[in-house]
């Protein structure tokens, strides 16, 4: 990692390779912080990038109705947003966040930042789309063009009449300094969840965990505002070639999580001949919508006893905690 890189994109190394153990063994879990028994497992199964595509809108919708998915995010800037805003208005108990999105990194199908190219040009590159990496925002970009359009995304966001129940970060770019800062500050501000993970880290790596102790710092800072935090992450349950292996790999990955609040991010597509258009990740995440309908799935967790949760009730759940 790069020394002008205080927090490393956590997300991105949040990965099926088990990492180090760094918090003590002792110390309370988020569950148990939450209100769960001592030993639970808590699950949110989540479907990152609604909104991008109309794809991508099927999918999330298929697995949080037929499937064991728990919560989705939604990409604001993108074209399909009108589809999965009707859809959340005629279910609105849906656990619906937003997924806040800086980069556009997709060959032939692009979007822009939602305040414009004049009010932060840093955010854009020279076609007038957001840039197609993080290392490219990191260049360009100021914190206050950063969070003039993540305040931008959930003023969009509401005014479609999507009411986020969490955020979290496209491609990890809010996980970077100098940009976590401000992405913690407005979700405080806003008293919306954000993504952080503050509790065992199993999954993190070892370049989290040499972090661990400021992102437990931030988890704090953002506990002690009265909003919920996450044990650990896992953004790549799984990275088999075969279906087959695919969900031996996540069943070994649930038998084998601690205790805690674990968000296990999928990528659920219901791939048209269109999204080959757009990615080549078609088969991979319809891979994943598959996991999510699995009833095999379905009944492990249930057999485990494994809890699945949303941001809605960490919420909740974190009002009624005794600090």
């Amino acid at each position: 990692m790069s020394g002008n890189i205080a927090v490393c994109t956590m997300l991105a190394l949040c990965t099926v390779a088990a990492g180090a153990t760094t918090a003590p063994e002792e110390e309370l879990t988020y569950a148990e912080r939450l209100g769960w028994p001592h030993g639970a497992k808590v699950v949110i199964f989540h479907v990152d990038d609604a909104g991008m595509s109309y794809d991508s809108d099927r999918g999330a919708i298929q697995a949080l109705e037929e499937g064991v998915a728990t919560s989705t995010s939604v990409m604001m800037p993108c074209p399909w947003v009108p589809h999965i805003a009707a859809y959340l208005k005629d279910h609105p108990q849906t656990d619906a966040g937003l997924h806040l999105t800086l980069t556009s990194e997709w060959d032939n199908y692009r979007w822009g930042p939602v305040v414009g190219q004049p009010v932060a040009p840093g955010l854009v590159d020279p076609q007038g789309y957001l840039w197609q990496t993080v290392q490219d925002v990191l260049n360009h970009a100021t914190v206050e063009e950063f969070e003039k359009e993540i305040r931008a995304q959930i003023d969009k966001a509401r005014a479609v009449g999507i009411t986020p129940t969490h955020l979290d970060s496209h491609m990890g770019t809010c996980f970077y300094e100098p940009f976590i800062e401000s992405y913690v500050k407005v979700g405080i501000e806003k008293k919306i969840p954000v993504l952080m993970i503050g509790g065992h880290m199993q999954y993190a790596g070892p370049e989290v965990g040499r972090l661990a102790l400021l992102l437990r710092a931030m988890g704090e800072r953002i506990w002690k505002a009265g909003l919920p935090v996450i044990d650990d992450v896992v953004t790549q349950p799984t990275n088999a070639p075969q279906y087959e292996q695919k969900k031996q790999q996540l069943l070994r990955l649930l038998t084998d999580m601690k205790p805690g609040i674990t968000e296990i991010i999928v990528h659920c597509t219901a791939p048209t001949e269109v999204f080959a258009r757009i990615s080549s990740s078609g088969k991979a995440r319809a891979a994943e919508l598959r996991l999510m309908l699995d009833p095999d799935l379905r009944s492990f967790l249930k057999k485990e006893g494994i809890v699945l949760t949303t941001w809605r009730e960490l919420k909740q759940r974190r009002a009624a905690a005794q600090d």
